[in-house]
């Protein structure tokens, strides 16, 4: 399978300590705290409204950390991202398995892309009927706003207890370090005055919203160039998203910040829809229109042949 090269942007290298990034972080959770403290106390959903914001904020930003953000030291970087507030994901397996995800040679691979939300075409005729009907529903982008959160954790959480008792002393590891934060976000919401269960509410809701980004990040294509995503969307979503909506873009420069994303494409727009053979969107809002209640694709991988 062919593979983009990948090169350096000198023009657009990172400085030592990224402000942008940093401020950003600074405000996420300064949002966070007043929606959780202060908000709940005047308005119950909209504090809901504000925490589930902070909480996909959050997540792009932890994306940004195991990526080499915004500090030059890899063990800051991952202290900072500890602390997952979103609740359901370790961020060291986040980042082993996201890092996984990026070779590209692999993408959309039903075992060895660990994003992939493709099947073997043999494991998808052996579910039963009503697992394949959750799975097509889940194909939409209705379905994988809000059934989609469930799916992925679900799969998520199997698969890394299957690892733990196969003896995956780092993925024990992972999730050990994991539990102890979340009890203690849990305790700091139960001493305040948003009930827990809006928390754990907003939490998965910020997982519905970030299915928005990865609903068709990637497609099933026979050469790996033609795999990934570009939606040129401007607004709110591309915000919160990190401009990682120019997703052909990170994946070809994956070292590069969020804010230097937009400049770089916008200079070079023709060579990465050239290099990613057009799968392009011009905004969610098309893709809303498209396949808000349409699936995407076939679940079972439709160019998958078993060696």
């Amino acid at each position: 399978m062919t593979t983009v090269p990948v090169r350096p942007v000198r023009s657009l290298a990172r400085a030592a300590w990224e402000w942008p990034t940093i401020t950003l972080f600074a405000g996420c959770y300064g949002v966070l705290i007043l929606a959780v403290v202060w908000l709940s106390t005047v308005s119950i959903p909209l504090a809901a409204v504000a925490t589930t914001i902070a909480l996909v904020l959050h997540s792009s930003l932890s994306h940004e950390i195991l990526h080499g953000h915004p500090f030059p030291s890899r063990g800051v970087n991952t202290a900072l991202g500890m602390v997952q507030p979103g609740l359901f994901i370790p961020f060291i397996r986040f980042r082993d398995t996201h890092l996984a995800h990026h070779r590209d040679a692999r993408l959309t691979d039903p075992y060895d892309d660990p994003e992939s939300n493709y099947l073997d075409p043999a494991d998808w005729d052996r579910l039963a009927r009503w697992q394949q009907a959750l799975l097509r529903f889940n194909n939409t982008l209705l379905g994988r706003m809000t059934v989609g959160p469930l799916v992925g954790q679900w799969r998520f959480m199997r698969a890394d207890w299957t690892a733990i008792r196969a003896g995956d002393r780092a993925v024990l590891a992972a999730w050990l370090w994991h539990l102890p934060w979340v009890a203690v976000v849990l305790a700091l919401v139960t001493w305040s005055a948003m009930p827990l269960w809006t928390y754990v509410l907003s939490a998965y809701a910020a997982l519905g919203i970030l299915k928005i980004r990865t609903f068709l990040e990637h497609q099933a294509h026979s050469r790996s160039r033609g795999r990934t995503v570009i939606v040129e969307d401007r607004g709110p979503l591309a915000f919160l998203f990190l401009n990682n909506n120019l997703h052909v873009v990170h994946h070809m420069h994956p070292r590069l910040p969020w804010y230097r994303l937009p400049a770089l494409y916008a200079a070079r727009k023709a060579r990465f829809q050239d290099c990613n053979e057009g799968y392009v969107y011009r905004s969610y809002g098309h893709i809303f229109a498209r396949y808000f209640l349409r699936t995407k694709d076939t679940v079972a991988h439709p160019l998958w042949r078993r060696e």
